[in-house]
């Protein structure tokens, strides 16, 4: 029950999302399709799936992608990248409120808010992104006619991070956006603001894994010794001095890596209450400056962490497609809030 807590409010994690697996064929294995082959093997999966995989080069044998008829043959590795498969909750359809900045056949470009669960989950039935999708799905004038009756997931926000997600409309949509985000082949930047003066852009390179003290949290890990391998990109688009305004790139999508990452380093998110960012972590103690970041903090109840941009390529026709988002209201007053500040005391 515990994991279905934790794992409901993932920031962009999608080693949870993916299902990859490796199959090494036994001496004694007749020639056999290999979409037959899978399907005797994978849990929950029919043979659609699996050919809508190999549609979208998922299957891959000795190294070489192979379409749905191909024969495997002993000795063979085999390996399949499949879409996470949704956990057994009804989805209710509400009609709630989203911003939708892109949408066609194939899959929707969402500005997520604040404070929005992205699917349901232990704790969080009704009221998240996916129920309100469900509803916009449900009555669009021209219903397409593969579509598969859920919104397809492939990748997530935190609850309190806002910004750009794509969403998928068809089978064949979600198994070829989930290829793109297993390889890392998208481009995601994300704009943050962090306590501390960062002097110059760098890398934060350390495993993530569940801290050992505290499992609702992430922490990081030298490399080789606990959790998952995770790179991070940061550089610098505003300096106000006490706070810096940044834009990190991913290499890898690991649990809430970003705030990890940046908490590793000394630089908290800017009202990041899990870790250690919702209080005055640089500058005085005057009761004027108090006040000032308790209304900056007030603006947004949450981290400043925003998913700014998403660069893909269109299941159907393989053109690279690029999308922005622009900051929620409260993040960008707080930025506004910093620039006169800083200008005062000049």
């Amino acid at each position: 029950m515990q994991e279905e807590i934790e794992n409901n409010d993932n920031e962009e994690n999608e080693e949870e999302l993916f299902e990859h697996y490796r199959f090494k064929v036994d001496l004694g294995q007749e020639v056999l399709r290999i979409d037959k082959f899978l399907l005797d093997r994978l849990p929950n999966t029919s043979r659609n799936k699996i050919q809508v995989a190999a549609k979208n080069g998922n299957i891959v044998v000795n190294g070489l992608v192979v379409k749905p008829n191909y024969r495997v043959k002993p000795k063979d590795e085999v390996a399949i990248v499949l879409p996470y498969p949704i956990r057994e909750i009804e989805l209710i359809a509400q009609n709630i409120p989203i911003e939708i900045i892109y949408e066609d056949e194939s899959f929707v470009i969402v500005n997520k808010p604040f404070n929005m669960v992205v699917h349901p989950g232990y704790g969080n039935y009704t009221g998240t992104m996916v129920n309100a999708l469900v509803y916009h799905f449900d009555n669009l004038p021209h219903r397409i006619q593969d579509y598969f009756g859920r919104p397809g997931l492939v990748h997530r926000l935190d609850k309190n991070t806002t910004g750009i997600m794509v969403v998928a409309k068809t089978e064949f949509a979600l198994t070829n956006l989930a290829k793109q985000f297993y390889d890392r082949t998208t481009e995601r930047r994300y704009h943050a603001l962090v306590w501390g003066d960062i002097e110059q852009d760098g890398t934060v390179i350390g495993n993530i894994g569940r801290c050992l003290k505290n499992r609702k949290v992430m922490d990081v890990f030298p490399e080789g010794e606990y959790g998952k391998h995770a790179i991070t990109h940061y550089k610098v688009l505003e300096r106000f001095g006490l706070v810096t305004l940044i834009e990190c790139k991913l290499e890898t999508g690991r649990t809430h890596q970003i705030r990890a990452h940046l908490k590793s380093i000394g630089h908290p998110l800017f009202n990041d209450n899990e870790y250690g960012g919702d209080r005055i972590v640089r500058g005085t103690s005057h009761a004027k400056y108090k006040k000032f970041i308790e209304n900056c903090f007030e603006l947004l109840p949450g981290q400043a962490l925003h998913a700014k941009t998403l660069g893909l390529r269109h299941p159907h026709t393989n053109e690279f497609l690029s999308f922005d988002s622009e900051l929620n209201s409260g993040f960008a007053q707080i930025i506004e809030k910093w620039r006169k500040y800083v200008n005062d005391l000049e």
